[in-house]
């Protein structure tokens, strides 16, 4: 399989109207279009039934304490966790590209509705949206809290010393729809999806927020 986007090049920075947040100079970041790259993917395997699309970012810090803190960096030697950043299964197989911006377009605090996809106003055919892990990471913002159904992109740490990386895959499935019900996770996508794999692709995109970086690049 193939996968690309005319967004970014592969393993090369997104730009900011696809992350959730953008540098500010005064407060270091603030909210951005947060649209969904373009994607497209050709090559497909015979038999494939239904394709599972998934962005995961590798580089989220393991503890929390320096995290966008005035005076401190994260050091790149710090272990690092994964982070969802999209799931969207259940894609028929007559349908290999996504336009930009039609699965998410602004930041909306307490989250996108779901699982039910929409593309604008109208439900995208049988299409579902799991929850992103923004869910955990607003869970204790009264202002902010709720279930991040679809896209939301990047928001690494501004103090951060490294870029942080966004893999979407694509992965074309020998069924027609995942055996999962209601309200479900990236993790829980990964398990059903076992046993039923004909295929798949990655293409990564970087981001950071830290002027540091910004200025090196």
């Amino acid at each position: 399989m193939k996968l690309w986007s005319k967004a970014f090049a592969d393993n090369a920075p997104i730009p900011g109207e696809f992350a959730f947040c953008v540098p500010d100079a005064a407060t270091h970041v603030t909210l951005s279009t947060n649209r969904n790259p373009d994607l497209h993917w050709d090559d497909i395997p015979h038999g494939t039934r239904s394709f599972v699309l998934i962005c995961h970012e590798r580089d989220v810090p393991s503890q929390a304490d320096d995290v966008n803190k005035e005076g401190r960096e994260i050091p790149a030697s710090m272990p690092r966790v994964g982070f969802f950043h999209w799931v969207l299964i259940d894609i028929p197989p007559g349908l290999n590209t996504i336009s930009a911006g039609t699965h998410s377009d602004g930041v909306i605090a307490r989250g996108k509705p779901g699982p039910d996809a929409l593309v604008g106003t109208a439900t995208a055919g049988g299409l579902r949206h799991g929850v992103n892990d923004y869910t955990n990471w607003f869970a204790n913002d009264p202002d902010m809290k709720g279930d991040y159904y679809g896209y939301d992109g990047p928001c690494p740490p501004w103090n951060d010393t490294i870029p942080h990386r966004y893999v979407f895959t694509v992965y074309a499935l020998d069924i027609d729809r995942l055996p999962i019900e209601g309200r479900f996770t990236g993790e829980q996508v990964l398990d059903a999806i076992q046993g039923h794999v004909l295929g798949q692709a990655s293409y990564t995109g970087t981001y950071t927020l830290n002027p540091k970086l910004i200025a090196r690049a």
